[in-house]
């Protein structure tokens, strides 16, 4: 109405600083906050003309108010990045995937993935895995993409996995192994035996043949012509000077005995290895002889005469 001043807009005001209607701001602790006018649904409302009162009255506008809640984080993506410092909300510009930041349109392929390639979009993580035949397969193959698992073994109403070893009912002698679904059998090698074929001999829960322990001899066989002696017997082959021995296990042990001579005219007695020397001499015609000595006769040089002592 003429004569009167319009009315400013309304504001907010909020820490001393003015805000406009239907401003939005983040405030410190990840607050948000609006600034909110509340507008009559008319801008004046006019009042009954009074009789004395020429001029209609207007209402002034309402100030606005500042309202704050925390702020909501919508996430939109699978794999989004953790809130970045100073922000408030995580982030789908990149992914993270198992533990590991992965940047937008990254190409990467899990550690434990089998050959499985992924991509960051929009964080978001998309993988694809090879397509692998169904079923096992016949042995294992671990540089394999496809990861399968070797056949199983049906044996005699038994189940046995790839690689299981087994021995047959009541035969330990034989020794069983599954290979790709299929059961291949071996005897147990034997060692080759050095024994005659009288000697072998299979014990009970045995696989091979051992050599019985031959017979313990009871004496020594000394030649082809019979000669035996008993074990201990101890005998002079024909030199006194050797002795013999016939030992446990049936074998002859022979010893030479060496006779060192002490005196010069030893007495060699028959049958005696070494010569004797412990005898004396002989005194003849006032000169002294050794035992065994011989020397001429003084009354006849035609004869000769030798020490004995006796």
């Amino acid at each position: 109405a003429p004569g009167t001043s319009t009315p400013s807009a309304p504001r907010c005001w909020y820490r001393g600083a003015p805000r406009e209607p239907g401003a939005r701001w983040i405030e410190p602790g990840c607050r948000s906050c609006a600034c909110q006018v509340s507008i009559p649904s008319s801008p004046c409302l006019s009042l009954p003309r009074q009789p004395d009162v020429g001029l209609s009255r207007r209402v002034p506008l309402q100030g606005g108010r500042v309202l704050c809640e925390a702020v909501s984080c919508p996430v939109t993506c699978s794999h989004p990045l953790p809130t970045p410092a100073g922000g408030c909300c995580p982030s789908c510009s990149g992914c993270l995937h198992d533990g590991v930041a992965r940047a937008e349109g990254d190409v990467f392929s899990p550690s434990d993935g089998n050959c499985t390639v992924c991509v960051c979009l929009a964080g978001n993580v998309s993988c694809i895995s090879p397509e692998c035949p169904p079923g096992s397969c016949p042995s294992a193959s671990p540089a394999d993409c496809c990861s399968c698992q070797p056949a199983k073994c049906s044996f005699r109403g038994r189940t046995y996995p790839h690689g299981a070893r087994f021995s047959l009912d009541g035969d330990d002698c034989t020794t069983c192994v599954c290979r790709g679904g299929e059961v291949e059998c071996s005897f147990a090698p034997c060692p080759v035996l050095d024994c005659p074929q009288h000697q072998r001999h299979l014990g009970p829960g045995q696989c091979c043949f051992t050599c019985r322990d031959p017979p313990a001899p009871a004496s020594c066989f000394v030649d082809d012509n019979g000669v035996e002696f008993p074990i201990g017997q101890i005998w002079s082959p024909g030199d006194p000077c050797e002795l013999c021995i016939c030992q446990a296990d049936g074998s002859v042990s022979c010893k030479r005995t060496d006779c060192v001579e002490t005196c010069p005219y030893p007495i060699r007695i028959p049958g005696q290895c070494c010569p004797d020397c412990s005898a004396g001499g002989c005194t003849y015609m006032g000169r002294i002889f050794y035992n065994n000595e011989t020397f001429p006769s003084v009354l006849d040089p035609c004869l000769s005469c030798i020490c004995l002592v006796r």
